[in-house]
């Protein structure tokens, strides 16, 4: 059952960020590795993790095509709702794409400075199909990197048996953990194909893992190197990603998920409930967090949480949670439980209020958490699936100092100057820079700055 606490009794740890992702050796075996091996060793690796080690690893582009044609014959609801969710996604990023502006601007006569936002080369995206083959996403990874103007998104996912091999498969007993088959045509979970050639991937290889994350950050003879890689995944997913930052870029290394929801008795008890088990049916370790001033209200969305997870099929990830990770917290008034989030800095952030003062008054008080849900109507799995928001988002506290998913990741902002010839800003700057390369020491630098002087 879920833990409720007065404020002033939660533990100082409680707001401490949450890390998951130490690095291992096992990682780091495999980074090196496949550096070192390249297909080779993703070879060895996908034996000994995956259920397929086909002869090539990329799927062609007529296998993703025909895996968005089947879905959209046999599961149009679920192809159709791919569609509706990457146009929302392609809309919102490219209107976050217009608000980083390219400029230029005369800051001194004759002095022109300015920044330009550039696309990398190639975005690299991963997508786990484990437990949960999550189709958004590559809804969520893709369309940004399209929409900030990357010329190349490739994709790696884990393998799947492809179905002219599965009675070879059966035949040989594998197909199966522990049991790879070896050999067969590539190809991988057909959500994730189907999404992936809806959302304009580039390229999709068959490979999974922190070998995955290698071959994207170092390539290999199959798979070309990225400029940038994104993408949740497991703990070794997310190490793999941590130990090669530098080499590329990446979006952020992601723990389990986390919500924290502000309600007062104006809230729908089993709407909360919900929301929560939401989070929580992710990951043993998710955090789901209620904060209210109403202690009636909290007792049934506990109540409502035992009664919905009686019918949830993951019941057995979301009960760990709530048990474990999950929390209700009581505060004296409910405008003090901005403060709690702002402590928190949460993953998502939900204000389920009526829309009043209050809330107005909560909205401009928070500012620590991924992203923000406002009002009963704006559930937080909207924002994981179809309403324009990114979902991969920072958790353990790094709401902090940093934001979600979004074009910026895929983009670099870059500064210009262009100086013109005895203009009075460009002489200004050459004599500001010979003082300071003085001051320094740095008795080229001066030089460099009076040589323009003279001319």
């Amino acid at each position: 059952m879920i833990t409720i606490q007065k404020y002033e009794d939660v533990e100082p740890e409680f707001f401490l960020g949450r890390n998951f992702n130490d690095s291992n050796e096992v990682v780091d075996t495999v980074l090196n590795e496949v550096q070192k091996k390249g297909d080779a060793a993703l070879r060895v690796y996908g034996q000994k993790f995956d259920v397929s080690v086909p002869a090539s690893f990329e799927v062609p582009q007529e296998e993703l095509k025909a895996a968005a044609e089947k879905l959209k014959i046999e599961k149009r609801d679920v192809y159709d709702a791919i569609v509706y969710s990457h146009e929302l996604a392609l809309k919102f990023a490219k209107m976050q794409r217009k608000s980083f502006n390219d400029f230029e601007e005369e800051l001194e006569p004759g002095l022109f400075t300015g920044q330009k936002n550039i696309p990398v080369d190639r975005a690299g995206c991963y997508v786990p199909a484990g437990r949960f083959p999550l189709v958004s996403t590559v809804i969520m990874t893709v369309t940004p990197a399209v929409a900030a103007g990357v010329k190349d998104v490739i994709l790696c996912t884990p393998p799947r048996v492809h179905p002219d091999d599965k009675v070879a498969a059966g035949k040989n007993s594998t197909g199966i953990p522990g049991a790879a088959f070896v050999g067969g045509k590539p190809y991988a979970d057909e959500g994730i194909m189907a999404a992936a050639y809806i959302c304009g991937v580039n390229h999709l290889y068959a490979v999974g893992g922190s070998q995955a994350i290698a071959a994207m950050a170092y390539g290999t003879e199959s798979i070309p190197k990225a400029d940038v890689i994104v993408g949740p995944g497991n703990k070794f997913v997310a190490s793999a990603k941590k130990a090669v930052f530098g080499t590329v870029g990446i979006d952020m290394v992601a723990g389990p998920t986390e919500v924290l929801i502000i309600a007062d008795k104006s809230a729908n008890p089993a709407w909360v409930a919900a929301d929560l088990l939401a989070q929580a049916e992710h990951d043993v370790v998710a955090q789901p967090i209620l904060v209210t001033d109403d202690e009636e209200f909290a007792q049934k969305v506990s109540y409502e949480i035992e009664e919905q997870l009686e019918t949830l099929t993951t019941k057995a990830t979301a009960r760990q949670s709530v048990d474990n990770c999950g929390k209700i917290i009581l505060v004296n008034k409910i405008e003090d439980a901005a403060e709690v989030a702002n402590r928190k800095a949460p993953e998502h952030l939900e204000l389920a209020l009526d829309d009043n003062e209050i809330r107005a008054k909560l909205e401009k008080s928070v500012h620590n958490f991924g992203s923000l849900f406002i009002g009963h109507y704006s559930a937080e799995v909207f924002g994981d699936y179809a309403a324009g928001l990114n979902h991969t988002l920072p958790t353990s506290g790094t709401a902090r100092y940093t934001g979600g998913l979004s074009v910026r990741v895929f983009l670099k902002t870059v500064t210009t100057l262009r100086s013109v010839k005895a203009s009075s800003g460009m002489l200004k700057s050459a004599v500001a820079s010979g003082y300071l390369g003085d001051a320094e020491g740095l008795a080229g630098h001066a030089r460099a700055a009076r040589l323009r002087i003279d001319k």
